[in-house]
């Protein structure tokens, strides 16, 4: 793939949760371009050993392992499996997370006379299932807690780089997903508590927190067959000061920066916004 610039990471492990995913995935073949070793986690383990081939035919070294990052027990498997063959990680991208159908409501905000479930009412807050939220913020949050808790411990008294992933969600939460919106809020705050109980042993956290990107995976929620834009991604363009949607790779150089100690070694503690200036904008 073609990085936005070169930083020195060779001899660096890298590992990267989601790995097989859109933005991850991307993740993992700039920090391979760069030189670091990538263990591509991801819950389908074939799709992530698909990753690690792709990232070996382009001359990076990598390896699919299948991992949950809801198990302790898979993520120590995983860990044990990245140590045997490339070493302790240096860098880990806590990079797993999604929504869920029942932790998301069917309408913007709550009309008067609205029949709270049923049919004719559809998924009101009322509705949103226990498990499913539950689902959607384990996900999110404690995948990132208990994946960090495995693999940083590798960087005690050696230093090394924790990045998570945040969301626009965080700071303003959108209509309809308060289950996400409130993990991904979960993970900026474990973000700065995490930045500064492990600052002793020279471990930078710090998060990206994307706007919104059009990927394979949301392209239906936001353009519709003909190619327009659906009314949600009319609303979330107008909200957008650069006027569009981004797209992924332009969030690897956040990521490299963020990997790097020689670029961003005094930056800790920080969530940083790729959003096209989503977050500066009041609307008026």
């Amino acid at each position: 793939m073609e990085i936005p610039f070169r930083v020195g990471l060779d001899g660096k492990v890298a590992v990267v949760t989601g790995g097989a995913g859109v933005l991850c995935g991307l993740f993992a073949s700039a920090l391979a371009e760069c030189g670091a070793r990538v263990a591509v986690l991801d819950l389908k383990g074939e799709a992530a050993a698909r990753k690690a081939r792709e990232i070996g035919s382009g001359g990076g070294t990598a390896i699919g392992v299948e991992a949950d990052v809801l198990d302790a027990g898979s993520l120590r498997k995983a860990a044990d499996r990245v140590r045997a063959e490339f070493g302790r990680c240096d860098i880990l991208v806590n990079g797993a997370g999604g929504n869920h159908p029942r932790g998301t409501t069917e309408h913007d905000w709550l009309e008067a006379g609205y029949v709270l479930s049923g049919a004719e009412g559809g998924r009101s807050f009322f509705d949103l299932d226990r498990e499913g939220v539950e689902f959607v913020f384990g996900l999110n949050f404690t995948g990132t807690l208990l994946t960090t808790q495995e693999f940083a411990r590798d960087m005690l008294g050696r230093g090394g780089t924790v990045l998570n992933m945040s969301s626009m969600n965080a700071f303003r939460p959108l209509t309809r997903i308060p289950a996400y919106s409130a993990a991904k809020a979960a993970v900026n705050n474990f973000t700065q508590w995490l930045a500064v109980y492990l600052s002793r042993h020279a471990i930078r956290v710090n998060a990206i927190a994307p706007g919104f990107f059009l990927t394979d995976q949301n392209r239906s929620l936001l353009v519709g067959p003909d190619g327009t834009h659906t009314p949600r991604a009319g609303r979330i363009i107008a909200h957008t000061p650069l006027g569009r949607f981004g797209v992924p790779e332009e969030l690897v150089g956040t990521l490299l920066w963020l990997a790097d100690e020689r670029s961003s070694g005094f930056v800790s503690g920080a969530v940083v916004p790729v959003d096209g200036g989503f977050s500066a904008y009041s609307g008026v």
